[in-house]
């Protein structure tokens, strides 16, 4: 039996571009609306709408909260390489 009703089926998967998610996360940030009410305006799931959110805070602060956009990118970097190595060891 699956895990989720026949229903509630999963939606695919969605492809946002970086303007669209920066609109989506000012009205949050700036405008003070919910995640909640901003990912029912524009048909979103509220995990990655919140996820969206955490990463621009993060960014704004310089990563005190979370781990910057640069941060991530760079520690993906550092593990394809990690992985690439010990592949060929």
């Amino acid at each position: 039996m699956s895990r989720m009703s026949d229903s509630k089926a999963r939606r695919p998967r969605r492809q946002f571009d970086e303007e669209f998610k920066a609109q989506a996360v000012r009205l949050v940030l700036e405008d003070g609306k919910s995640v909640g009410a901003v990912a029912r305006d524009l048909d979103l799931t509220e995990s990655a709408l919140r996820q969206w959110v955490e990463r621009s805070r993060a960014d704004r602060t310089g990563g005190r909260t979370r781990l910057t956009t640069a941060e991530r990118e760079e520690l993906a970097r550092l593990r394809r390489e990690s992985c690439g190595r010990s592949a060929t060891s």
